[in-house]
């Protein structure tokens, strides 16, 4: 893989969108993010940012309509693809195949051309079908890492709690940081 090529950053419109602007943030330009248009009203609404602020240290933005733009090619090179947070109905579609919109076509493309697919789902309680595709996916290569913070840390403030779920993506992407607790073990 070309040590150039971008980090994809997919964002849905499941709550907990700010795991999504964290990562934006600390990969800066080696991101290229794809919006769903439910992601921008959730982060209107969690962050009060507008969509270009949300992103403004990222590569490229694109649109979940821009079935032209480069991610949704396997010529295109990725270095791999997180989507923070991922809604249930992304989940199902990247499961059943359904490559409807960028986000769904570039996991598809991750799929096809074995890259990397770390999906964040933030969703609580779990149905059996979730679980099921969960699996699915799972078993096809794709880490499935829900926003589930750890208390380890002991945790001051809401953006502890964003870091450490931010910390295990980064370490899936390979991606060396200095955020989130890492378990020591008792003293």
């Amino acid at each position: 893989m070309v040590s150039d090529a971008p980090f994809l950053v997919g964002v849905t419109g499941a709550s907990g969108v700010e795991y999504a602007r964290r990562l934006i943030e600390i990969l800066g330009d080696r991101a290229e993010v794809i919006l769903t248009k439910d992601a921008q009203a959730v982060i209107e609404i969690e962050t009060g940012l507008s969509t270009k602020e949300f992103a403004a240290s990222a590569r490229a933005v694109y649109r979940e309509d821009d079935l032209a733009a480069g991610p949704a090619s396997g010529s295109r090179l990725f270095r791999a693809f997180a989507i923070i947070p991922c809604s249930g109905t992304t989940l199902a579609k990247i499961a059943t195949g359904i490559a409807d919109n960028l986000v769904t076509r570039a996991a598809a493309v991750a799929l096809k051309e074995n890259r990397k697919l770390i999906l964040v789902p933030r969703e609580a309680p779990l149905s059996a079908i979730a679980l099921e595709n969960m699996l699915k996916l799972a078993r096809l290569g794709v880490v499935i890492l829900p926003a589930s913070p750890g208390f380890y840390g002991q945790p001051k403030r809401i953006g502890d709690l964003v870091d450490f779920v931010v910390a295990r993506v980064l370490d899936h992407l390979g991606v060396e940081h200095a955020i989130g607790s890492r378990w020591t073990g008792p003293e």
